[in-house]
This record gives structure tokens, C-alpha cells and sequence, in this order.
């Protein structure tokens, strides 16, 4: 049994903390807030008790660390719950500054403590149905891959001015799918776009629609549209085009009734947001996390997938400031 402190009560540390609870492997002995009404909700609701992070750090029964708090705070707790010997799972981005990520990354290596990053996607049932049958050749070689990547509504100008932008916040989770799914590195990268019908997120400086153009080291390419704006919903699907066929992963509905009428054919509309769309994979990757951690085997996300996510999320980030592709080598 590995006992667990979880640092954040909001959203997604709520997530992450229940099934933290569910797992036959974990128990949940600690959370974390500095928003104490939060902090103390949650630990009632699921039998834990409300410490600091030093309390929570300097507890030699902790065994691992769940880290759903703000993204300017995860590179501070990941460097002192690596120093403190404790296994970390942490929410996407490891933080907004690649140095900063990277000496993350060295301190994680140092102290010899395992690290997983929340590229909850990665472990979407359907997501992972098309890896599994892009591996075994079904397509033969993926030569493109089509990324559709939209939110349902711009989140408040207050939590973009502070975000890293919409290539940081967004599309990291979308330069990881690119890697893991067409499984190499990029040459080069191209973004653009704009912000129509958002002239605040304009004057925040960050955009509402984006494309990106990446091109891989063996010729491969990618193409990723986005926008923090579709009235019908959470919009997340996208499609691989092989040398002997194409595989397409599509939209989760809350359910899959289609209604046939004299006028229509109609369906529900796509789950409203992430929390709904990826219900499962948040299940499925904190059970890898610590199945992982009992099995000594290694974690599918690691700290350095999270670093090359961020690396392509700063270069599309320069792309779209100076208009011009961007040759790299990651």
C-alpha cells in the first residue's frame, strides 16, 4: 500500500485525489491547498487530512505525490518532493520555462525517483485502440497525422494573461500525441493564428485559433488545428493517414443513441470539456502510475516526454510571434 499526499483541491486535483482513493494500491493520507475552504472540503469528502507541504514532505510514510496544483507551483513541489525521496506524478506542463523544466528533470534523475507526467491522453481507451492498431501495421507507415483540438469557450482573460499562451495550455497536450503517435522527433515547425471575436485575449497577448504545421526528421508530417471556442462542444479527435490506409479516432458522446427522423439523423453532441471527455483516461493513468510504482516497471509518461512537449510549445510559441517556420533539432 503506498500512501499519498495530493497537492491541489481544485479541479483536477479533486480528480486526480478520488482515484488516488479508488486504487486498491494507494491510500490517500494527505492533501494540499493554500486555499483552505478547498483543501478542507476535499479531505473530508475522502478521509484524508489537510497539511502543509512540509508536513506533507518530511512524512517518511509517504510514498508518492500526486501534484494537481496551479502550473506555477509544480516545479517547486517536484524539485522538493524529489529531494524529499518521494515518486511524483504531475500535471502537464512541468512548468512554463523549459530551463526550468530541465532542472527539474536533473533533480528527478539525481534523487532516483520516479516521475510521470499528465498526458492523460496517452490513456483515452479509444486513443490508445488506435496506437495499438497503428503498431501492429494495420495502416502500414504513418506518413500524416490530422489533429482536431478544440475547447467549447475561451476560459477568463485573468487565467490566459497568466496560462503561457495558448500553444502552452492547449496544444502541449497535442504536441505530445504528435510524438507519441507518429513516433519521432521534428525539423521544424510552423504556427499561426488569431483571435477573431476575442479582441481581449488580443490584448492579453495570446490567440483563440491556431494551426500547426510540424514536419518529422524522417518526413512525416503533422497538422494541428485548435480554438478555445466550438459552440457544440469538446472537440477532440484526430486521424492517421497510412501507406496503406487511414486510422480515425472520433468524439466521446455521453451516449450513443443516433435518432432517425423524416428531416434528420441526429446525435449528442460531444462531451462538454475534458474533465467529462477524459473521465476514463485520468482513471487509467493514475492506475499506471501506481501499478507502475508496485511493479517496479517503468511509467509511460515520463518527465522528459513533458520537456519535449513544452520545447515544441516554445517553438510554435516563437513561430507564431516572428511569422516563419522554425527549423529545430529535439
Amino acid at each position: 500500500m503506498i500512501e499519498v499526499a495530493v497537492f491541489g483541491a481544485g479541479r483536477i486535483g479533486k480528480i486526480h485525489a478520488a482515484n488516488v482513493k479508488r486504487h486498491p494500491q494507494a491510500k490517500l493520507k494527505y492533501v494540499v491547498d493554500t486555499h483552505a475552504p478547498s483543501a478542507d472540503a476535499l479531505a473530508a469528502e475522502l478521509g484524508a487530512k489537510v497539511v502543509s507541504v512540509e508536513e506533507a514532505l518530511s512524512d517518511p510514510a509517504i510514498g508518492a505525490v500526486v501534484i494537481g496544483s496551479s502550473t506555477d507551483t509544480h516545479a517547486d513541489l517536484i524539485l522538493r518532493s524529489a529531494a524529499a525521496g518521494k515518486a511524483i506524478f504531475c500535471e502537464k506542463p512541468v512548468d512554463l520555462d523549459v530551463q526550468r523544466a530541465r532542472e527539474c528533470e536533473t533533480a528527478v534523475k539525481k534523487a532516483g525517483v520516479v516521475c510521470m507526467v499528465g498526458f492523460q491522453r496517452r490513456f483515452d481507451p479509444t486513443f490508445a485502440a488506435l496506437k495499438a492498431r497503428l503498431e501492429a501495421g494495420e495502416i502500414g507507415d504513418a506518413e500524416m497525422l490530422v489533429i482536431t483540438s478544440r475547447d467549447p469557450a475561451p476560459p477568463p482573460v485573468s487565467y490566459i494573461e497568466r496560462s503561457g499562451g495558448v500553444f502552452k495550455d492547449m496544444l502541449i497536450h497535442d504536441f505530445d500525441i504528435f510524438r507519441w503517435i507518429l513516433g519521432g522527433e521534428a525539423v521544424s515547425v510552423y504556427a499561426t493564428g488569431g483571435s477573431l471575436g476575442f479582441p481581449e485575449v488580443a490584448a492579453a497577448g495570446d490567440i483563440t485559433q491556431a494551426t500547426v504545421t510540424i514536419r518529422t526528421r524522417s518526413g512525416g508530417l503533422c497538422q494541428i488545428n485548435t480554438s478555445r471556442r466550438a459552440a457544440y462542444g469538446y472537440d477532440q479527435r484526430f486521424e492517421v493517414l497510412g501507406s496503406k490506409g487511414l486510422l480515425q479516432a472520433g468524439n466521446v458522446r455521453p451516449t450513443q443513441v443516433v435518432a432517425w427522423g423524416e428531416q434528420s439523423i441526429s446525435t449528442d453532441k460531444p462531451e462538454h470539456f475534458f474533465l467529462e471527455r477524459y473521465r476514463d483516461a485520468y482513471a487509467l493513468e493514475i492506475a499506471h502510475f501506481f501499478d507502475a510504482l508496485s511493479n517496479g516497471t517503468p511509467v509511460r509518461t515520463t518527465i522528459a516526454d513533458g520537456i519535449k512537449s513544452l520545447e515544441l510549445a516554445e517553438l510554435a510559441t516563437r513561430s507564431w510571434k516572428e511569422g516563419k517556420a522554425l527549423d529545430c533539432s529535439i
